[in-house]
Order: structure tokens, then sequence, then C-alpha cells
């Protein structure tokens, strides 16, 4: 794990020997307590730091046919809409309910790019909805392909059905009862489950809210998130015995994750073993202040300052 090096401390005034001599061990003593305390100090805070999964980034080949399959068979609403011709891209966002309270999808699309690959790694999107039957039903009717019929899930009770999307994004539906949150997970694979529950748990604040083996099916998954699951988005994240790397492809982007303060959040996620892809400030043009990192497995991540954020959407 790397050593916190934005911390100094002057040890020329503290520790003297005879004739004004620093004493080396004395220093290098309290310079290690010194980092010892700013770590416990970091990791601390980002327990109490206001955080929340914002959205989820990931890119499409036809922005048009996406945003009509969401609205009308999942049941989202277009939140809003931005084109950037400069950059050569356009974004939609879109959810079951306002940005500033719910988690929502943003979807990209590049100019000319009508193609990705999702990968391996990247596995899907869950949606809680009261009647599974009817959503399926639905869907078919609307020309969408459904990849497992509604039924319990292996080794449990819950009823799931499996559907994708136009460009091959699997959506998992999960019949609950009314929820505040109806897109309710991202799933993906990791190569070491219990590094990365350490790593979710101190450089990005999250619970692990439940653990399941498995063995029959081999493989072990962890729930990770800010609240409880029926009222929450979460990451599930996923082992598969014995796999330890994934490709990634270039399809899933990154979660988007609020902050009180994306200075402080970089600080832990160094501390943690985590890479800063982005080092934390203000984007150019909308002074947003972000920084973006990849956990251990290489997920991206990009955590917004929290009033940045809300000031974006007015």
């Amino acid at each position: 794990m790397p050593q916190f090096q934005s911390f100094g401390l002057t040890t020329s005034k503290l520790f003297r020997g005879e004739g004004g001599r620093i004493s080396v061990s004395a220093a290098r003593t309290v310079a290690q307590a010194s980092t010892a305390t700013t770590q416990e100090n970091v990791l601390d805070w980002v327990k109490k730091d206001k955080r929340r999964m914002l959205h989820v980034v990931y890119r499409v080949g036809d922005m048009d046919r996406t945003i009509k399959f969401y609205t009308e068979c999942l049941g989202m609403k277009l939140l809003r809409k931005r084109d950037i011709p400069e950059e050569r891209y356009t974004n939609a966002f879109l959810g079951y309910g306002p940005e500033d309270s719910h988690f929502v999808v943003e979807l990209t699309y590049n100019y000319g790019v009508d193609s990705y690959e999702i990968g391996t790694g990247f596995g899907h999107f869950g949606i809680a909805v009261d009647d599974i039957t009817k959503t399926v039903d639905l869907i078919k009717a609307k020309g969408g392909k459904v990849a497992r019929e509604p039924g319990p899930v292996k080794g449990g009770n819950t009823v799931i059905a499996f559907i994708e999307d136009p460009d091959g994004y699997k959506f998992e539906l999960l019949e609950r009862g009314p929820t505040p949150e109806p897109l309710c997970q991202v799933m993906l694979r990791v190569g070491d489950l219990d590094r990365s529950i350490e790593f979710y748990e101190k450089a990005y604040g999250m619970e692990l809210l439940r653990k399941r083996d498995n063995p029959d099916y081999k493989y072990t998954i962890a729930m990770m998130g800010y609240g409880p699951e029926d009222k929450n988005a979460v990451m599930e994240l996923t082992y598969n015995y014995g796999v330890t790397e994934y490709d990634k492809g270039n399809a899933y982007a990154q979660i988007a994750i609020g902050t009180d303060d994306v200075y402080k959040t970089a600080d832990a996620i160094k501390l943690c073993g985590g890479m800063i892809t982005r080092e934390p400030g203000p984007l150019p043009g909308i002074n947003t202040k972000i920084t973006a990192c990849l956990d251990p497995d290489g997920w991206k991540t990009v955590f917004v300052d929290n009033i940045d954020f809300l000031k974006e959407l007015e």
C-alpha cells in the first residue's frame, strides 16, 4: 500500500539533540506516527462523507433507439439530453426520478460509432419491478430480447428475469415491492472478492450489505452500497471461482459517486492502493470539481463534488 505523501511534517523544530542536532530516530518516529494519524483521519472521514451513487455511464450505438427502448419497455423517463458537437458526442440521462435524488443512466453516443464490445467483465444492470411477468410480456411485445424467462434465482427464492437492450447490455429484472430506487444494481466481475470488498469499504466508504457463496455454481457475490438494497442502488461484485482477470471491452465506462470533498476522496483512494487517473480539481468550462480513479480490477469511478453536481442540474 503506498504511503501518503500529501501531508508534510516539520521535525527540525520538534526534536533536536545536543548542539541543536536533529535526532534522526526521534524524527522518524514522529513522522511515522503523524503519517499513521493522517491515514486514520482520512479513512475515518470517508465513512462520514455524504456519498451517493449518482449515475452509471456507458456507450451506445444509436441514441434514439436506446431511448425508445428504455422509455417504452423499461418505463424510464428521459431526464435531459445534451449534444457536444465540438467533442463529437451526445449524452442522455434516463431514470425513474430526478437526478438529485435518484440513480440514473448516462448514455453516451460518439458520432459515427455504432457498436462497442461489452467484454466479459461487465455483468448487468438491475431493475426492480412489481410484476415481472407483465414487464417481460411488454418487452416481448416491443420486440425486446428476453435472455432468461421469469423464475427463481439459482439457489434462492427471488423471482428474476434477464433481458437485453439493443446494444446487448443485460438487465436483470427483480420482482420486488414498491421501492424508491427501481434502478437498483450494477454488477461487475472482479478477480479477488476480498480485496475488492476491502477497497470499496475503505476507499469508497461503502458498506458490505451481504455476501453469498454459491459453490454449486462456483461463484460468490458481495453487495456493496450506501444503504439498504431495497432503497438504494448498490454494486454487485461477482467472483467466479478461479477467474482473476476479465476483458472489459470498450462499452461500459464508469460509475459516478457524489462526495463533499474530491481532494480528501483522492487522498483516501491513494492510501488504499487505488490509481488516480484524474487528479482532483474543477473541470474546464463548467468548474465542477471531480476526481477519477481505478479500483484494483481497473474499473473506473468518478467522484463528483455534491454542491457542484446540484448546480450543474439547475
